[in-house]
Formats: structure tokens, C-alpha cells, sequence
């Protein structure tokens, strides 16, 4: 709508003048609070970033701190010795024939000697595994834990399958043994009557996947699985 004019020159000078005031005040205003939007944009953007990168801080140094605080894996180890000494450990001198059949070990378990043209798949098995196989897995390097089922009760078993790596490691049960846990290597042997014996860990950190079998780096998969393999 048209705005009307005064006849007095000097008031209408004066409503000019007015109109131009509150069109400034106008654009003041509206630049204030596009100026006051723009800051708490600004501040809502920062506060967002701190945020995240106290979050993201809070994470590392949770990570970093189950990272250094966490217990190493008890079935971690280096493969090959260093030719330690451990209380306990027998060695021998078996050969390495390939035979069909049974064959009757001077160890038991046995820890090396003639075995089958199959090896066993390492892994762990709740039912006695063919020593025939098992032995020719010794031969790549793998370490065969074994126990007694009438000597043992579920804690024991508990506690040897977290000493066992994921690989080049059998454990299952062997009745009848003369002790309740034996850990056997190609010719050596350790025998010993509590799961929670230091040298079982050990024994694995001196003959697990050894440089000093026939076969070294030999497979321990893709042969025969035996009964009971979890």
C-alpha cells in the first residue's frame, strides 16, 4: 500500500527520515542476530568437536589400557626352543618309518617312532585319538597334550585346553597313563601330575613347532581328522 505523504514539507523530511532510521535499525538487527546464529553455530560446531575428540581420546586410552593391562594369552609361544633345560622331560631316539598297522611304542603316549603315512589334524578331541597318527603330527613339529580321563575332572581339562595353541597342538584324552597329564614332543616327553604346572607352558615354548623333527614345517590340517574333534 502506497504510504501517504504530508503536505509539509519539513514533516514529511522528518517521516523520511524516521522510515530511513528504522530501516537501518532494521538491518542491524537482523545482521546482529545473523551474527548471534553464526557464533552459536560456531560454538555448537566446537563443542561437537571436543566432544568427539574427548570420546575418540577416551576410547584409545581404553584400548591402550586393556592393551597393557591384559594377561598374555597363555598359549602364545615362539616356535622352536633355545635348548632350555626342564625339570622333568625325558628325551629318546625313535626312528621314523612309515607302517601300516598298529605298532606297539616304547613311550606311552608315545613321543615319536613308526607311525602312519597319515598324519592326525591338530586340534582338541574329547575321545583318545590313533597313536599312529598322532605321532606322524609329532614328526611336523606339533606337541600332543594328553590326560588321563579317570585322573582329571573338567577344571583340569578346562585349564590344559587354554594352554593349547590353535595350531601344531593336540590335546585329548589317553586312559590309562601312568600320571595324569603328559605332554609329548617328537622324543621328548614331560610328565606331570597338576594342569596348573608351569612346564606344561614350558615344554610348548621349547618344543612347539621345533626346528629339531624330521619334518619341520611340515603340515598339521588337511590329513584325518580322529573321533571327537571339537
Amino acid at each position: 500500500m502506497a504510504q501517504r505523504k504530508s503536505g509539509n514539507p519539513a514533516r514529511q523530511a522528518e517521516i523520511e527520515k524516521r522510515r530511513a532510521q528504522e530501516r537501518d535499525e532494521k538491518r542491524q538487527a537482523e545482521k546482529a542476530e545473523k551474527r548471534r546464529r553464526e557464533a552459536r553455530r560456531r560454538r555448537t560446531k566446537r563443542i561437537a568437536w571436543i566432544a568427539g575428540s574427548v570420546a575418540a581420546i577416551a576410547v584409545v586410552a581404553a584400548i591402550v589400557t586393556v592393551y597393557v593391562t591384559a594377561p598374555e594369552p597363555l598359549n602364545r609361544y615362539d616356535a622352536g626352543g633355545e635348548g632350555a633345560s626342564i625339570d622333568g622331560v625325558e628325551t629318546f631316539e625313535n626312528g621314523t618309518d612309515h607302517v601300516e598297522g598298529a605298532v606297539e611304542y616304547p613311550q606311552s603316549p608315545p613321543a615319536g617312532g613308526p607311525h602312519h603315512v597319515a598324519w592326525l589334524n591338530c586340534g582338541v578331541y574329547t575321545e583318545p585319538q590313533p597313536n599312529e597318527n598322532a605321532v606322524h603330527s609329532l614328526e611336523h613339529g606339533a606337541v600332543w597334550l594328553t590326560y588321563d580321563p579317570e585322573q582329571v575332572d573338567a577344571s583340569d581339562i578346562e585349564t590344559l585346553e587354554s594352554y593349547a595353541p590353535s595350531s601344531y597342538s593336540i590335546l585329548s584324552p589317553y586312559p590309562g597313563m601312568d600320571t595324569p597329564i603328559a605332554v609329548s614332543a617328537w622324543n621328548a616327553q614331560l610328565k606331570v601330575d597338576d594342569s596348573s604346572d608351569a612346564r606344561i607352558r614350558e615344554f610348548y615354548e621349547e618344543y612347539w613347532r621345533s626346528d629339531n623333527v624330521p619334518e619341520p614345517g611340515a603340515q598339521c590340517t588337511g590329513a584325518i581328522d580322529g573321533p571327537g574333534r571339537q
